[in-house]
């Protein structure tokens, strides 16, 4: 799909979709409860694929979704089912060796190290220890895991964790499931024989700071938009948009590199030298990000300087228009449409339909606002 962008600023009050993160975590949670996991949204391709997994048989089609397949694989080794994990796009591409290392360690047998990925036989209880710094994606997928086993377990952190708050929510949502998780100074401690409770409040996911953060960049660009539904005190990383969007200089995108892609956009249109560091684990998710946001951004005339870590922009006043591609990933659709409002030409986006990950009613809300496509 390719779209066709004009300039010129959005208007008016959009409500937060439901935070695609939340919503993972509740499902998963919800299902190892035994409750009825159909009352839950699904809002995008990745809640599909993480709803047909829980629900599926020998098979978990993961499609696109890392969250699926990196939450999901442990679950399953935990439960000891014999289960096939597939994926397209990147996703057989993206990291998975530490955790596929620590199942084999603790028992499991495991046909690959990349998709399509057969595992079968229990995984069990021990000490699992795995570098902060790859995916904290790998710990929450433990988190999960680790109470469904007969005995106790420890997560040992072999470097800094990074993405953070994703673990903070993750251990929210164990909490409101009855699970108890102890935090220690090198990792967690985790009991077994847990039983995931039913919560007695109603299963609603938090607003999504993730996708908002588009929406909020507009705003600090010139829009007249307010967000609602968003939740101040979250634990999601991507809630740093707010003061991100203060103070653009710099950015530190260990906790929050899903922020990159928009806040490369709002750099390379506020004047002066900006830089965003710690951000290497971006070249390896659905496109290699830092690769992706300097070729479309200095297709469009910024200065954008492309770092093994990180990317240099020199920030312009206006921008010509030009063409562009999302490389397949949502968030670059979605931070060029956002780009293409201070452009002084139009600003043509191939490949516009990758927002379906996370957001397939995104052009819809982006015309309503008066975005012209």
């Amino acid at each position: 799909m390719t779209v066709t962008l004009q300039s010129g600023t959005l208007t008016g009050e959009i409500a937060a979709m439901p935070s695609k993160s939340d919503l993972h975590r509740l499902m998963i949670a919800a299902h190892l409860a035994g409750m009825d996991i159909n009352a839950l949204p699904v809002i995008s391709d990745d809640i599909a694929a993480t709803k047909e997994c829980l629900q599926s048989g020998s098979v978990c089609d993961c499609r696109e979704s890392g969250s699926t397949l990196r939450f999901l694989f442990p679950v399953m080794a935990a439960l000891g089912r014999q289960v096939i994990f597939t994926g397209e796009g990147r996703l057989p591409e993206r990291p998975m060796q530490p955790l596929v290392d620590l199942l084999r360690e603790h028992g499991c047998i495991i046909d690959s190290d990349r998709l399509p990925i057969a595992i079968s036989s229990q995984m069990q209880a021990g000490n699992f220890a795995l570098p902060g710094d790859v995916s904290s994606q790998f710990v929450t997928g433990l988190l999960f895991a680790l109470p469904l086993l007969e005995g106790g377990s420890e997560i040992t952190l072999t470097s800094p964790l990074e993405s953070r708050g994703y673990v903070d929510m993750t251990l929210r949502t164990l909490r409101k499931f009855g699970i108890l998780i102890e935090e220690t100074p090198y990792g967690f401690t985790v009991p077994g024989r847990q039983k995931y409770l039913p919560p007695g409040e109603a299963l609603t996911p938090e607003g999504d700071w993730s996708n908002a953060a588009f929406w909020l960049a507009a705003g600090a660009l010139g829009s007249q938009i307010n967000v609602t539904g968003l939740d101040k005190t979250s634990a999601q990383p991507d809630r740093a948009i707010a003061g991100l969007l203060k103070s653009c200089d710099d950015m530190d995108a260990s906790q929050c590199p899903d922020l990159v892609p928009i806040m490369a956009v709002v750099m390379a249109l506020t004047p002066g030298r900006h830089e965003i560091t710690n951000a290497a684990r971006l070249r390896i998710k659905e496109s290699d990000r830092l690769h992706a946001m300097a070729v479309n951004l200095n297709a469009l005339g910024a200065d954008v300087t492309e770092l093994p870590d990180g990317l240099i922009i020199r920030g312009k006043p206006s921008l010509r228009g030009g063409e562009t591609q999302s490389f397949g990933d949502h968030r670059i659709a979605m931070a060029i449409a956002i780009a293409s409002l201070k452009y002084e030409g139009p600003v043509t986006l191939h490949g516009a339909g990758a927002v379906r990950k996370s957001y397939p009613a995104f052009w819809e809300d982006y015309r309503r606002l008066g975005g012209q496509i």
